[in-house]
């Protein structure tokens, strides 16, 4: 992950945890970059690993799901992310790309608004 990308995951990663310690809540990483030979590619694939799949992953109360994408304000998503992003919100998930904390902070916002948690 580069490095801007990172520094604002980690400020979300603070920040969530503060607000979803209230209701119980979960976010979470699944590490699924960084350089490595073709036999461990190989073998995390076998062990599940999947290509594009979200930086962050929020667990909520009522068994909703949301997976979240760190951007940068100019960052894109890849392919394969757009793969998983498909795929995830046609089985009824929620979906978004955040680039900044505030867009951390106006989602708990609505999420608080709307009784998710």
């Amino acid at each position: 992950m580069k490095h801007e990308e990172s520094k604002i995951q980690r400020q979300v990663v603070n920040y969530l945890r503060l607000e979803l310690r209230q209701c119980g809540g979960l976010v979470f990483a699944v590490p699924n970059g960084g350089k490595r030979s073709k036999i461990e590619a190989r073998i995390q694939v076998a062990e599940g690993t999947l290509h594009g799949v979200s930086d962050l992953i929020l667990l909520l109360p009522n068994s909703r799901t949301v997976f979240v994408e760190m951007k940068t304000d100019k960052g894109k998503q890849s392919e394969y992310q757009k793969q998983f992003e498909d795929s995830v919100t046609k089985l009824g998930f929620e979906y978004v790309i955040w680039r900044s904390i505030d867009d951390s902070i106006n989602w708990v916002k609505e999420a608080k608004l709307n009784g998710w948690f």
